[in-house]
């Protein structure tokens, strides 16, 4: 398979999520404003979505995968099917008694999570009944990330890829039709998410079935496979989803400071989501596999110029992503989320956010990129130390960045409001931990840069430049986003995005780009 296209592939079936992801959180802003509600629902959601990218997404899939690759190469099919019984029936038991758990312990979750919340009781109220319906999401979408492990080591990209469209589909289905039936309303997006993590977890049993990899209850606690695994997964936790635990903390902060700060940050948020998953998730999506079996084969050589071709396709790719957030951000979040309740000053405080989060964007991309490096070589302890100074760094500048802003008099000048500067310390705490990675492969040999990478920067730079020149001379002035119609906003904001990738990818070719440079054979 060529990875290229594998990568296409992941990309465009992670924009189909993207793009009703967006017409999801726009049906929100439009239907449920930014207050209480919404409020109330974002830390709700966020509690179980953060356990599932520290225990799924994160910490499992980096132990899982390559130990089920060094199965698959040397050990052969039928081990390997051992092994998927014996891990999913372990994982299952784990997480329904965690789920369990979650939903008695509810109002204790809240408080520790949310605890300026426990001041509004209404609000408090409605996060830890909110909670309570989509805390099952974590078991779910835990036994959804084990499949898509699998297919991914079978080189089966496009299902696991396509798989979280269900979830915005259950979103928008329920926000358009279901909504009036709950009391409040806003009550419908908890039970989305409940039937979402269901739809996606149904969503993978055929493909599961038909390469032979179905999981069948088989206890094997014992077994050398599964216990390694979780001996991998323990520090995992820290060391892949430290952006995660941040963003928790941030939540808790944000809780402090005023309604609508949560949501400020929820929107600005997704909006960086969007390039971070099409092009960072899906990058180590299809490296991580790959890498695993290079280093299962013992091809150190192979193994660096993979690592080469990801972060060059990471720059390639991510830092035009950052500077059109940056630039675009009155337009974006105008489009998108201008709506009914969500008026001029949300779209503004957004957009701090939003700027700020630009800032790390590529840090963050690169982390998917790097942490892999690391992973697939089954070795845990570097980026679990990298993450405990990042992590701490992270609070530090939260310190300062707040405490300018609120407590300085920074926000009564400046008009920036302190979750600005959460989302700041998030980008800058995303940059730190990728420079370190990236000197730890370095430095322990394990990443040989290829030749050619000063002329690469070079030209990237100059086709950076065209693009920022052609988005700042058309996008006009910020005032025509809040006056003009839903329609023209859509417009004018599809033909900026047309514009700048044009003038970046026509900058590229003009200077000897060429989509072939680019292609790569899977081992």
């Amino acid at each position: 398979m060529n990875l290229l296209r594998a990568l296409a592939t992941v990309s465009s079936m992670t924009l189909v999520s993207r793009v009703l992801g967006f017409v999801r959180d726009m049906l929100i802003a439009r239907l449920f404003g930014a207050g209480l509600a919404t409020d109330a629902f974002f830390v709700a959601f966020r509690i179980p979505n953060l356990l599932r990218r520290l225990f799924a997404e994160g910490a499992f899939s980096q132990a899982f995968v390559p130990v089920l690759s060094e199965y698959r190469n040397r050990r052969g099919d039928a081990d390997t099917r051992v092994l998927v019984d014996r891990t999913s029936t372990l994982l299952a038991l784990a997480l329904l008694a965690v789920t369990a758990v979650g939903i008695a312990a509810a109002p204790l979750v809240v408080y520790v999570s949310a605890p300026g919340f426990v001041a509004t009781p209404d609000k408090f109220g409605l996060t830890v009944a909110m909670l309570r319906v989509t805390f099952p999401y974590i078991l779910f979408i835990s036994l959804v990330s084990l499949a898509g492990g699998v297919l991914n080591t079978w080189s089966r990209f496009a299902i696991p890829a396509l798989t979280p469209t269900l979830l915005n589909l259950s979103f928008i289905v329920g926000a358009l039709f279901a909504a009036p039936y709950f009391d409040p309303p806003a009550m419908v997006l908890a039970w989305a998410v409940f039937a979402g993590g269901a739809l996606q977890l149904a969503f993978q049993i055929p493909a599961l079935a038909k390469i032979g990899m179905l999981p069948r209850p088989r206890l094997g606690f014992s077994d050398p496979g599964v216990r390694r695994i979780l001996v991998l997964m323990g520090p995992a936790v820290l060391g892949v989803s430290v952006a995660q635990v941040s963003l928790l903390i941030n939540t808790i902060i944000a809780s402090f400071l005023g309604d609508g700060r949560v949501s400020w940050l929820y929107y600005a948020d997704r909006l960086m989501e969007f390039p971070t998953g099409l092009l960072g998730v899906a990058l180590g999506t299809v490296l991580l596999p790959s890498l695993s079996k290079y280093h299962a084969e013992s091809s150190a050589d192979e193994y660096s110029k993979l690592l080469d071709w990801g972060l060059r396709l990471t720059l390639l790719l991510a830092a035009p992503a950052a500077v059109a957030l940056a630039l675009l951000s009155v337009p974006l979040v105008a489009t998108l989320f201008h709506y009914g309740q969500f008026g001029e000053h949300d779209v503004w405080m957004t957009r701090q956010a939003l700027v700020a989060y630009s800032i790390g964007l590529l840090g963050l991309i690169l982390v998917k990129v790097l942490a892999p490096g690391f992973y697939a070589r089954q070795n845990i302890a570097t980026p679990v130390r990298i993450a405990i100074v990042t992590l701490i760094t992270t609070q530090a500048l939260n310190a300062v960045f707040v405490l300018s802003l609120k407590q300085g008099g920074l926000e009564a000048t400046t008009g920036i409001g302190p979750h600005t500067g959460l989302a700041l310390a998030i980008g800058l705490g995303a940059c730190l931990n990728a420079a370190l990675l990236y000197r730890k492969l370095r430095g322990h040999g394990i990443y040989l840069p290829q030749p050619g990478w000063g002329g690469f920067a070079l030209k990237v730079s100059a086709a950076l430049a065209a693009m920022a020149l052609a988005l700042w001379l058309a996008m006009g002035p910020s005032a025509w986003w809040f006056t003009a119609g839903a329609a023209p906003r859509v417009a004018a904001t599809t033909g900026l995005v047309l514009l700048g990738s044009v003038a970046y990818f026509g900058a590229l070719w003009l200077l000897g780009f060429r989509p072939r440079d680019f292609s790569r054979r899977a081992v």
